[in-house]
């Protein structure tokens, strides 16, 4: 089995303090995920002063902050992004951004990254689609709110402006935080595979780890998931995050899961179960004595442990002819 790229979303949880970043950049490392994403973009290129604030960043935030004064506080700047990149080249780690403007886009393309990441928020920005078809060769898109009609429409901006059905991966996503599990509607994933024929994944915003498992299962081969030092921390994210154990368990379960599916598809005998077949299946067994001439009966036979004998699939085959030798109690029956 392919493996799942692992992206673990640092996002805005580092509440704009490098220091945070860092840490958030070792927990990620810690868990041995592929990328460890962080989010690129100036407030007042992509939010009005007076625009409202979501739901549930009302809730995580305890502030009276508009959503461009929450955002101000939680850009990077230039200089803390090449920080931050040096830091994951000396932990090991890939260092991914969203960009959210066009400008930002331009930004991380000169620090040398390769891999797009669209947020659900954009899939409906014909010029950001354009450019980033342009700019990047490889794509990671987020469908959260989209319906399949809007989905397959970005999908081919993309195409028409330079990008492959081979770069590029759309990612199943609800962007309500956390996600109802009534709301997940997994199996839409699949959906979005039969209808483009891409490489499919899911970035996930539930709370815990079995959903994005479960993902992998049915074929995800992108995961993305937010991560925290702690979900208790101020911040738009944190509660629906996981914390640094929950990210390490959930992709030593993913690891898990792709050994799992990489088998053949066929049900045979495994190597590893092959030397059990004799000790937990059944032979065809003497149930009292038997004398050499006797004819085995259902007085006489017996199915027991250990399988090295005769299989009981064959005890109407057996039954009624001659023995040819003597047989003891519990003996294995030969014919």
């Amino acid at each position: 089995m392919q493996k799942t790229l692992i992206i673990a979303e640092a996002g805005v949880n580092h509440n704009g303090s490098l220091k945070t970043a860092k840490q958030l950049i070792d927990a990620a490392a810690d868990a041995n995920v592929d990328y460890v994403k962080f989010q690129t973009f100036k407030a007042d290129k992509i939010v009005t002063k007076s625009a409202k604030r979501a739901t549930y960043q009302d809730q995580n935030t305890k502030n009276s902050d508009s959503q461009f004064e929450m955002l101000k506080k939680l850009e990077l700047s230039e200089d803390m992004h090449v920080e931050l990149i040096k830091y994951c080249e000396s932990k090991g780690i890939k260092f991914l951004s969203t960009a959210f403007d066009l400008e930002s886009m331009d930004f991380l393309k000169s620090l040398g990254i390769d891999l797009a990441k669209i947020p659900s928020g954009e899939i409906t920005n014909l010029p950001y689609l354009k450019k980033i078809a342009e700019v990047f060769p490889k794509i990671v898109m987020s469908t959260g709110m989209a319906d399949i009609e809007e989905i397959k429409a970005a999908y081919q901006v993309l195409i028409n402006h330079g990008a492959t059905p081979e770069s590029i991966s759309i990612l199943h996503c609800n962007t309500e935080y956390p996600t109802p599990m009534e709301d997940v509607n997994l199996k839409a994933m699949l959906h979005i595979k039969n209808e483009l024929n891409t490489e499919i994944g899911y970035s996930d915003h539930t709370l815990g780890i079995e959903v994005p498992i479960a993902a992998v299962a049915l074929g995800a081969r992108v995961i993305e998931k937010h991560f925290t030092l702690d979900r208790n921390l101020p911040g738009p994210d944190h509660a629906a995050s996981l914390e640094p154990d929950e990210l390490k368990a959930m992709v030593k379960a993913i690891r898990n899961i792709e050994q799992a599916m990489s088998g053949s598809g066929i049900k045979e005998t495994s190597k590893s179960e092959a030397k059990n077949k004799a000790i937990a299946r059944k032979s065809l067994m003497a149930s009292k004595y038997i004398q050499k001439g006797e004819k085995f009966t259902e007085e006489n036979m017996t199915i027991k442990r250990p399988g090295t004998g005769i299989s009981p699939m064959k005890y109407d085959e057996v039954l009624g002819l001659t023995a040819s030798k003597d047989f003891d109690e519990d003996q294995l029956l030969e014919i």
